[in-house]
């Protein structure tokens, strides 16, 4: 083996949790389970466990007594005496077998009715708790991970808590409970042997069933990680039709597919390969004890110890005890890779944001909507410093542009501003008070921010503007519109308003987005703007007209400009030359063209590129 291939095994070994971390891996899951079955402040799912226990219990109570009719009916046909009176008892005890079986499916009905909408109400409940905290986890984290794999994480988990709730607490409870029941009734009603079988049987086929199972499990997170590595692939390439098209990549996004999927396929034949030998070892076992049970009833019989009726009362407990165990070992696998599933599932709900609100954080207050920066120092990482020390004021309703090569920090002063990470070193504030002693949502409602590349949702014109602020009229949408100086163009189209942009807005042209972006940023109404770069993407005579719009929003506001062309930013109020993390130049237009410096330097060589 090359050092290489030692490298990674001893990796591989180092990530792979033991049995013994598995196991405590999945009594923690089922703990964090439980409480959404046991809600502390909600009774009426409480009465509804409770209730769904109880038909639980009395199905296996009628399903333990239902083989004692049976008997019963057999040994009266089986009896000496009048036939008509012969005849009467024995379909008067069918009868009553078929009123027990009756009974119990009706009782385990009964039981799926109560706990249907607790169970539901468990997976909504988890459903939205992971929605929502994927969206409080913060940039840092959405930057850097893969959403094919993330909704594929997602729905494993639910689909596992699904099942956990349906069969850990309707599957096993209750097998477990008919075991010891029939146990009890082999070892009082027949010889102590049929009990000694039984419970060999029964312990071997677990002992067996758990010994492979855990080395499946192994086999099964490995066909997972393959299946999500393929599903992450295909969804990053959907993602990027474009791209793919430019670079006449379509062979080389297949391949990559399928090598994906390869994978997964050698992952799935060696999982599928253990399941036939775990179903064949569970039917020998169960099939053994079967038998022997049998003959030793048969051999009651010969001797006259037993009954026919008593022949029959064995068999069927026997096939009450095979098809559990049977469904057992199906229940168990599936449990076991429901755990591991979830387990994947919380570890994302485990994930911390990076920027989380203070115990007693307070409510934004904008009064002028003056932001300072005082000696904001933030690096992504800490061996790379981005910012070193930024101090500005921006005055109330001033517009202020930010300006500087690539690099320098200019959008990450955006981002600080809307609080997509914490500063660390110095201070934000706005109106004095620190954007780390608010709450994120009145900071993130009085900032609106108009993107270099404005995304849409799959959904109508409409509803992309009025996302702007839940709840707003057809009116205000339309206002907001004819503000953005969109509305015309809107009118123009076959269905107006309720026209689909697609995946991403790809159907409306560049500069159409941005003043649907515009016309949202309008609507919300913000008392700060942020424009990052918002017309860098547009050609010059769209950029022009963008402009305008831009900069009727700007009016009565506080505006943060980042900007690339210096050509947009000549009519702000003041002027920031960025480099290296550090301003190095202030002033309006003019002044700093005079100043012959890194402005009016940069200004020379775009209007150089320009001409």
């Amino acid at each position: 083996m090359s050092s290489s291939d030692t490298a990674q095994s001893d990796e591989k070994a180092a990530v792979t949790p033991s049995a013994a971390q598995e196991r405590a891996s999945g009594w923690r899951t089922i703990q964090r389970v439980v409480p959404y079955l046991w809600p502390a402040t909600q009774a009426w799912v409480r009465r509804r466990v409770v209730l769904a226990l109880v038909m639980l219990v009395l199905a296996k109570l009628v399903a333990v007594a239902t083989p004692f009719f049976y008997k019963a009916a057999v040994d009266a046909l089986a009896a000496e005496g009048a036939a008509w009176m012969l005849a009467i008892g024995a379909v008067g005890l069918t009868v009553a077998y078929g009123v027990a079986r009756l009974m119990e499916i009706g009782f385990q009905e009964l039981r799926n009715v109560l706990f249907t909408r607790v169970g539901q109400r468990a997976l909504r409940q988890l459903a939205l708790e992971t929605f929502e905290h994927i969206h409080r986890l913060s940039l840092r984290y959405h930057i850097t991970r893969k959403t094919g794999g993330l909704s594929r994480i997602i729905e494993r988990g639910v689909k596992g808590v699904d099942f956990l709730l349906r069969f850990l607490l309707f599957s096993i409870f209750p097998l477990i409970l008919q075991l010891l029941m029939i146990a009890v009734i082999f070892f009082w009603l027949f010889d102590i042997w049929y009990l000694v079988t039984v419970v060999v049987t029964i312990s071997l086929y677990v002992w067996f069933t758990f010994r492979v199972t855990e080395w499946r499990v192994t086999q099964r997170r490995i066909m997972n990680q393959q299946d999500t590595d393929a599903n992450q692939k295909a969804i990053d390439s959907l993602l990027n039709f474009e791209t793919v098209k430019y670079f006449n990549a379509e062979g080389m996004e297949a391949r990559r597919y399928d090598s994906a999927m390869a994978r997964y396929e050698e992952a799935a034949v060696k999982t599928n390969y253990s399941l036939a030998f775990l179903n064949f070892g569970q039917a020998m076992l169960i099939t053994t004890g079967l038998v022997v049970v049998m003959v030793l009833a048969a051999i009651g019989v010969q001797r006259g110890d037993l009954t026919v009726g008593d022949f029959v009362m064995v068999n069927a407990y026997m096939i009450q005890i095979t098809m559990p165990l049977n469904f057992l070992g199906t229940v168990y696998r599936e449990i076991r890779q429901a755990l591991v599933d979830m387990a994947e599932m919380f570890a994302l709900l485990d994930q911390p944001p990076d920027v989380r609100d203070v115990p007693d954080a307070k409510p934004l207050e904008v009064s002028r909507g003056n932001v300072r920066f005082e000696g904001v120092k933030f690096g992504y990482d800490t061996a790379r410093p981005i910012l070193k020390g930024i101090d500005l004021d921006v005055k109330g309703g001033e517009t202020v542009a930010i300006v500087g090569p690539s690099g320098s920090g200019k959008s990450t002063i955006g981002r600080l501003l809307f609080r997509f990470y914490d500063v660390t070193g110095g201070a934000i504030r706005i109106d004095g008070q620190d954007l780390r002693a608010v709450t994120q949502a009145s900071l993130h409602a009085s900032i609106g921010v108009v993107p270099q590349d404005t995304v849409l949702f799959n959904d109508t014109i409409a509803y992309n503007i009025a996302y702007g602020r839940e709840g707003a009229s057809h009116a205000e949408i339309e206002a907001a519109a004819k503000a953005a100086r969109i509305h015309e163009f809107i009118m123009s189209l076959p269905e107006g308003y309720e026209t689909a942009v697609g995946e991403r807005g790809l159907k409306l042209s560049g500069g159409e987005k941005q003043r649907v972006g515009i016309a949202r940023t309008l609507l919300k109404n913000p008392p700060i703007v942020v424009l990052d770069e918002a017309t860098s993407a547009l050609d010059t005579q769209t950029e022009q007209s963008i402009l305008v719009s831009l900069r009727q929003m700007g009016e009565g506001r506080t505006v943060l400009t980042i900007a690339h062309r210096l050509s947009t930013v000549v009519d702000a109020d003041r002027i920031i030359v960025l480099e290296e993390g550090q301003i190095i130049e202030e002033g309006r237009h003019e002044a700093l063209l005079a100043k012959g410096g890194r402005y009016a330097s940069m200004w020379a060589r775009q209007s150089a590129e320009a001409e």
